[in-house]
């Protein structure tokens, strides 16, 4: 989606969805928490200074895709809050990466611009995976299938850019469906995928 015409359209999308913010008529303790607690979550965290600066250095010299300063720190969020052992990323080189690696240092980390990349050992499960090219709905399409046969019940998957096109919008339904996904988030600018089939399967749309 071209950037200006998101822009444009941001007054409207926030209006569209006002009486989906903070947490009003959740009812699913698990849903409730992570909309107050992460989604909402305005705790100005220790890393994110030196994440900007880092940002904008990394942004400069490497001409790394910046990505949003809030999606960037959502993702710092959710991985602080599910704490993965493993931390995929699937799509454009951005800055995003330091987001998802500072937030947990220790996890183990992959980058993939494409699923020739995309190399896990065999007993490896994918805690974390972040699909940021909605520019390439088959690479993501692709990559979901790939990664959801390795997940666990506490998998999170993020999809950036669910809203930006009319192919990512039917992929974004098609990854709810799934019967492997439960319960979903959709942020319009991102959505999340939770594999936890223990949960009553929900989907919450969120004024983000």
């Amino acid at each position: 989606m071209n950037h200006l015409l998101l822009c444009m359209k941001r007054p409207f999308v926030w209006l569209s969805r006002f009486r989906y913010r903070c947490g009003y008529g959740v009812h699913s303790p698990f849903a409730f928490s992570l909309i107050t607690d992460v989604i909402y979550e305005k705790q100005p965290y220790y890393a994110y200074r030196s994440l900007a600066l880092e940002q904008k250095k990394m942004s400069k010299e490497r001409r790394w895709h910046k990505g949003t300063q809030k999606i960037n720190r959502l993702l710092f969020r959710l991985v602080n809050r599910v704490q993965p052992s493993t931390i995929v990323e699937v799509g454009r080189l951005s800055v995003s990466s330091l987001y998802l690696q500072s937030a947990k240092p220790s996890a183990g980390y992959l980058f993939a611009s494409d699923l020739s990349e995309l190399f896990l050992d065999a007993d490896v499960p994918v805690d974390f995976l972040y699909l940021n090219d909605y520019r390439n709905p088959d690479l993501v399409k692709e990559a979901f299938r790939v990664c959801a046969q390795r997940t666990t019940p506490q998998s999170l998957f993020v999809v950036y850019g669910i809203t930006y096109s009319k192919r990512m919008k039917t992929l974004w339904r098609e990854l709810q469906n799934d019967e492997r996904v439960g319960i979903t988030f959709d942020l319009y600018d991102a959505g999340l995928l939770f594999f936890d089939k223990t949960k009553i399967k929900q989907h919450y749309m969120i004024n983000f």
